[in-house]
């Protein structure tokens, strides 16, 4: 690696070619050498475009949370003419949509049937009402419970005999429905149960303002220019990092003149010396690998952070159909299991009931782009168990759910068609319990896409929440640099950043750009020099 290029001279390497390590890239331009080492073949870390059915999917980050002035993200993608006009809209800025966009949506419920409206909005306010009285014990010494989920159920057994007006089978339903909004409440924060996150911290996460949008281009488009714009042979990809040895005395074959304090070991034995290094690896690599990945070892207080921080697995489920089985309007097909309750515990039995886990689908939006295309979301352990299944199972239990699900739906409009030779493959390739049963004019979808961000070696889940025994004081003790001593006489050799690292935005790709941005001012200020003006 050559040195020079300006600035300090000073050597700086980032692990990670996601939205922190780009983002660090764009804020250091100009101070010396700087390499980006990709473990993947691709820039963008967690952002993942890829071509499904006529168009593109999302496997990872899929909107913009909060498209405001406020969010750098929005900033950055307007900057560079990657969003639509409705972005662009004030009002659509200032709408206060607190993570939960507000889709045109059905219903539809286990026994078949599409649900009322009412009933399911009287759950989903109740619900929402609760997880903003969760919020409130921000920063509480004695919060009711240790974690969301406790305190959810317990608020909804004290309001249980007000649910469904005391009729039995409406407030089976009511119930029912609560259930359903506590799993899509597991896919936004990104656990398997709310149950492991912590109560007292809830609250510090903050939501930015503006309805949620998506890349006309797909999100990939953002890592692609910001990659552009760094000088070429910065980002090395397929560079997987070993071991980050850092407080030592290395030198360059030839050059006895001047030594380094870190060395930057890669997994085809090349080796990179540095000043500085950002580590912005996601936190499930780090939960799974970081006692061997730093030599000598993090401290201990750094480890304990690691360890107590959440960091949960959500994916998503593809499908395409020849024809769609929803109405033009309709956005988001939701998902109730009629006889589930947050007051039960759910079956552990992942291979006979991970289906339930699903919450809903998206209908992608427009079909000119996409084909007629719903994206499925579900989390935890249920998706983690997806992610160890074939094509084809996941194909056949998909079309028996929502053959289920619309059972006693009306479709005559419909006529099955017979489906491509793939696709009868892989129905009869499933299991017994996944043999459509319910509505069986619902034709199968034509194909499947799903991700895999658990079984991902370098991610090994999706994103960070706080969970049940830390505290944001643990993503601020994650973010600290090292060596801890500030009088150290080789200072900021290792930085931390990633979206697990911002104590506001974590789990989110603000954040991760954010705290890109954070550790490169760190830098340009122990430089003494001043960042470029950042592309807004």
């Amino acid at each position: 690696m050559e040195g020079g290029g300006g600035g300090s001279g000073r050597r700086v390497v980032a692990v990670g070619a996601g939205l922190a390590g780009l983002g660090a890239a764009q804020r250091l331009r100009g101070h010396g050498s700087l390499r980006l080492l990709e473990a993947a073949a691709r820039a963008g870390g967690r952002v993942c475009t890829r071509p499904f059915a006529s168009g593109l999917v999302e496997m990872g980050a899929h909107w913009i949370h909060g498209p405001s002035p406020g969010n750098p993200v929005f900033r950055l993608a307007t900057h560079y003419g990657l969003l639509g006009p409705e972005a662009a809209r004030e009002e659509n800025q200032q709408v206060e949509v607190g993570g939960h966009s507000p889709l045109p949506c059905v219903t539809y419920g286990s026994s078949g049937r599409v649900l009322s409206p009412q009933v399911v909005s009287e759950a989903r306010d109740l619900f929402n009402t609760l997880l903003a009285s969760a919020r409130a014990f921000c920063g509480s010494e004695e919060p009711p419970a240790p974690s969301v989920g406790q305190y959810l159920r317990t608020e909804i057994a004290r309001r249980l005999p007000a649910l469904g007006r005391g009729e039995e089978d409406a407030q089976r339903l009511q119930l029912a429905a609560l259930a359903a909004c506590l799993k899509l409440e597991c896919c936004i924060s990104g656990t398997h149960s709310m149950d492991l996150v912590a109560l007292a911290p809830f609250g510090e996460y903050v939501s930015l303002p503006g309805l949620d949008c998506t890349f006309p281009g797909g999100y990939s488009g953002l890592p692609d220019r910001m990659l552009s714009a760094l000088p070429e042979g910065t980002v090395l990809l397929n560079k997987a990092v070993r071991t980050i040895r850092w407080q030592g005395s290395f030198r360059e074959e030839g050059d006895e003149a001047r030594d380094f304090p870190v060395q930057v070991e890669c997994e085809d034995g090349d080796t990179f010396l540095a000043d500085h290094v950002i580590v912005t690896v996601p936190l499930g690599f780090l939960k799974e690998r970081h006692q061997d990945f730093f030599q000598p070892p993090l401290p201990k207080r750094k480890a304990e952070a690691i360890r107590r921080l959440g960091f949960g697995t959500n994916n998503k489920i593809f499908l395409e159909f020849e024809k769609p089985f929803w109405e033009p309007q309709q956005q988001l097909l939701e998902v109730v299991w009629e006889d589930e309750s947050p007051l039960e515990e759910p079956s552990a039995n992942l291979e006979a009931n991970w289906f339930k886990k699903l919450v809903g689908f998206v209908v992608l939006q427009p079909p000119e782009q996409h084909g007629h295309v719903l994206c499925g979301f579900i989390a935890g352990k249920e998706s983690e168990y997806m992610e160890t299944l074939s094509d084809a199972e996941v194909l056949g239990t998909m079309t028996h759910v929502l053959r289920t699900l619309t059972g006693t739906a009306a479709f005559s409009t419909l006529v099955t068609p017979t489906p491509p030779r793939e696709t009868r493959t892989q129905i009869s390739g499933c299991h017994p319990e996944s043999v459509p049963a319910g509505n069986p004019r619902l034709p199968a979808p034509r194909s499947v896409l799903r991700s895999r961000w658990h079984s991902a070696s370098y991610t090994r889940g999706s994103y960070s929440y706080v969970a049940v025994g830390s505290s944001g004081d643990d993503i601020d003790v994650l973010a600290q640099p090292l060596p801890e001593d500030p009088k150290d006489s080789r200072p900021l050799q290792l930085l931390f950043a990633g979206e697990a690292t911002h104590r506001t935005f974590y789990s989110t790709t603000h954040g991760a750009l954010l705290s890109g941005w954070r550790e490169a001012e760190r830098l340009n200020q122990l430089f003494k020099a001043p960042g470029p003006a950042p592309q807004l």
